[in-house]
């Protein structure tokens, strides 16, 4: 299926129900924050979008620094894994390559829906670990998908 580079058009209904059901387990698992993004285009280096959209949508400020947001990047078929500094600093990079290894094996078979899922469930089991949930939390970040042009 030739799937759209429009972010509200990407997924299909039922990979958009499986995501939100993913994002929602994760979250009560943990403290942590999870936020999918999908991006039409990207005409700088992915690191500095992500970088910027970090702090666009205000994900820098988490209470514990512990929310991880995934980048679709749909024109230029990248994505990126970027984890704010409390949750990095506990798991280093090798976490965040071998997240986006197992996503990508699933991308490249166009089962967007299940690589989402499945880098949610790792993000969410170290979240899970380093950040369990408090009886204090509260949902800081909409869980809704961000459609960016």
């Amino acid at each position: 299926m030739k799937r759209s580079t429009n972010p509200t058009k990407f997924l299909t209904a039922e990979e958009s129900r499986q995501v939100a059901a993913a994002v929602e387990q994760a979250e009560k698992r943990t403290s942590g924050e999870i936020k999918l993004v999908l991006v039409r285009h990207c005409w700088t280096d992915i690191q500095s979008r992500a970088a910027r959209l970090f702090k666009k949508l205000n994900l820098h400020q988490t209470r514990r620094r512990n929310c991880v947001m995934i980048v679709l990047v749909l024109t230029n078929h990248e994505f990126l894994v970027h984890g704010d500094q409390g949750i990095h600093e506990k798991v280093g990079q090798d976490f965040w390559k071998d997240v986006r290894d197992r996503m990508g094996a699933c991308f490249k078979e166009d089962r967007f829906g299940d690589g989402l899922a499945e880098g949610i469930g790792l993000i969410a089991d170290k979240l899970a670990h380093f950040f369990p949930p408090q009886t204090d939390d509260t949902d800081e970040i909409s869980d809704e998908v961000a459609y960016q042009e």
